[in-house]
């Protein structure tokens, strides 16, 4: 805890004598009080000092008393900052990461508050009597990533507002949200409209050297939502947001845009714009040179004067189907992939020069055999016909790299040609989530586990509100072996969507592999119970009751995988089977149904045989024989 009084220096050129009386109250506050909660003064720096506890929430108990105290007369205007971490010390010094967090922390404070970092939040967020609300992060001098910092909220404490903080930091520079447009026509029909002109423009900003914009998920999870700008930036971690409206007529749009600052809520810019249907690409170039000149901090020169939009059609039916194409793609579920496809193919119809609707067609099917829901023989055979249309039409479309990188890594098992399609749709859009996902799989099933962990939390950075993103990470951090990361994540997925399955099964596989399996099997369960199917989601429960001893139910649980197979002839549940065996320590089994698996194209078993739960034993022959057809070795 570093603890700073504020205003001294001034105090002491006007009034020496109360200068030295509040600085001899605060040391008497301190060390009566810090004695109380189990903590120690370790030094003072004459008007602050750093305080060390043997836990968080007694430092932060601490701290609430110490502000609370020193609002009675003789008032002290006193800056806290508390931080979890290691501290060494050698020859009465005191130093570390810790310390040095600790004191940027303090130094971004207002007087009267407390500033705690995420690690310190961690550990009293569940405390009933503690309480604080997130600042959002901040980039801290010779601190290498942003940090997520809290204020403290209790009776008689300041409680500022972000842009009142001011300490020791880097502000967000260059770093830009776009909004979904409002859609402000007639008729609701004709939000696909203003949906596609706020992505339009997002994608545009996305290949701007020295501009970081925040991903499409993150950006659209304010739709319909009345949340205070200053809130966005936040969560965002943004210094610019792009919001406007969209009012489509007949052949006529109106398209209203505003750039404002997310420290404070005020406009930078804002514009009209009438004009007919067929000028749209025009308006977007004016807008995005706008914006772009408008944060021109850190851009290159020729990046201000270069035409961002080229008109990628002539048809604008074909521009209007493809916007109803990305509408439903961006819904996320089989039947809305499958008529996004049906539209970007009679866009492609309209307008057969149409790279971009290749593809997007070419990553729904990805979607679509990845999951199962079309053959996966015959969806990744459309992912390479379109994505290597789209390259051909235009091959800077990050699209058509990450379409053509999941065809590679999730059917073809060409793992070079996944790793280099997949870095080259990153580095042409930086905001690419989707391909940042896939490059982390890469990574796991190559073995690189760090990798794949960094490619997430830099893909976090861009779309921190995405489920997927999340998710994704969680998966990282537990098979790399950082259960206790994992967790931490899982629960704050859960938090930002208390019912996403998912995110409850994650946080049963690390409660798991914490080593109470028996609880995960609870979590497993209430999962099952949501699914809404009598044989669906048994093969979480099956590992689970099989890793706690529990061999009977878990065999169980196997018969009815087993009995939804024979109701659906048609899906393949070889890779439930084969962790359900796993786990109970069956290992001819569960090699036969990993085999099965490969032989039948279903990727899970490359992850599965190199997940921690499953303990697959590398000096079986068996794994290298696997690893050999999946050209692992």
């Amino acid at each position: 805890m570093f603890s700073d009084m504020s205003g001294y220096t001034a105090l002491m050129q006007q009034n020496e004598q109360l200068a030295k009386e509040k600085r001899r109250r605060l040391k008497e506050v301190l060390e009566s009080t810090t004695a109380v909660y189990n903590g120690e003064v370790l030094q003072y720096y004459g008007d602050g000092a750093l305080s060390i506890f043997s836990s968080a929430i007694d430092g932060v108990k601490c701290a609430i008393e110490i502000q609370q105290t020193l609002l009675i007369e003789p008032k002290v205007d006193l800056r806290i900052g508390l931080h979890s971490g290691d501290i060494s010390m050698e020859d009465e010094t005191i130093y570390g990461d810790g310390v040095n967090i600790a004191s940027r922390i303090e130094s971004l404070a207002v007087p009267g508050s407390i500033l705690i970092s995420e690690k310190v939040y961690d550990e009293i967020k569940n405390q009933q009597n503690l309480s604080a609300r997130e600042m959002g992060y901040f980039e801290f001098k010779n601190v290498v990533e942003p940090m997520r910092v809290f204020v403290v909220e209790s009776d008689g404490l300041v409680v500022p507002a972000r842009n009142e903080l001011k300490g020791k930091t880097k502000q967000p520079v260059n770093r830009l949200a776009v909004l979904p447009f409002v859609n402000m026509s007639a008729d609701p029909e004709n939000e696909y409209f203003s949906d596609g002109i706020s992505e339009e423009l997002l994608n545009v900003f996305s290949k701007v050297e020295g501009l970081e914009v925040t991903s499409r998920t993150s950006a659209f999870a304010f739709k319909g939502k009345n949340t205070d700008i200053r809130e966005i930036g936040i969560q965002l971690n943004v210094n610019r947001i792009l919001e406007g409206s969209v009012r489509k007529s007949g052949n006529r749009v109106r398209i209203t845009a505003q750039l404002i600052n997310a420290a404070d809520g005020y406009h930078i810019w804002s514009e009209n714009f009438d004009r007919d249907l067929n000028d749209i690409f025009k308006v977007q170039d004016e807008i995005s040179g706008i914006i772009v000149n408008k944060c021109r901090e850190n851009l290159t020169a020729k990046e201000h004067d270069k035409k961002l939009v080229n008109a990628p059609v002539q048809n604008l039916e074909a521009y209007t189907l493809f916007l109803k194409g990305l509408h439903f793609y961006n819904k996320v579920t089989p039947n809305d992939f499958k008529r996004a496809i049906s539209l970007f193919e009679e866009a492609i119809s309209l307008e057969p020069g149409y790279a971009l609707a290749y593809a997007m067609a070419a990553e729904a099917y990805a979607f679509l055999g990845s999951t199962g829901q079309v053959h996966p023989g015959e969806a990744f055979g459309f992912v390479h016909k379109y994505a290597d249309k789209a390259l051909q039409l235009d091959n800077t479309l990050s699209a058509g790299y990450a379409a053509k990188g999941s065809a590679y890594l999730l059917y073809d098992w060409k793992w070079n040609e996944a790793y280099d399609s997949l870095k080259k749709a990153i580095k042409l859009n930086p905001a690419a989530t989707d391909a940042h996902q896939l490059l982390s799989f890469y990574y796991l099933i190559t073995g690189k586990n760090s990798e794949a962990v960094a490619i997430m939390e830099k893909a976090l950075e861009t779309d921190p509100l995405s489920p997927i993103v999340n998710k994704s990470l969680v998966d990282a951090y537990l098979i790399s072996g950082r259960v206790d990361d994992a967790l931490k994540q899982a629960e704050m997925l859960l938090e930002m969507y208390p019912q996403m399955r998912a995110a409850k099964e994650l946080k049963g596989w690390c409660i798991g592999a914490k080593g109470d399996w028996k609880k995960s099997a609870e979590i497993f369960e209430e999962v099952r119970l949501s699914i809404d199917h009598p044989l669906k989601g048994f093969a979480p429960i099956g590992c689970a009751y099989a890793k706690s001893g529990d061999a009977n139910k878990a065999m169980e649980c196997i018969a009815k995988i087993e009995e939804w197979q024979a109701s659906e002839p048609g899906i393949v549940v070889d890779a439930d089977l084969a962790m359900v065996w796993l786990s109970l320590g069956e290992l001819d089994k569960g090699f036969y149904h990993l085999f099965q698996c490969v032989g039948k194209k279903i990727g899970p078993a490359a992850i599965i045989i190199e997940h921690p739960a499953f303990n697959v034993p590398h000096n079986d022959p068996r794994y290298l024989e696997l690893k050999k057809k999946m050209n692992l070795v």
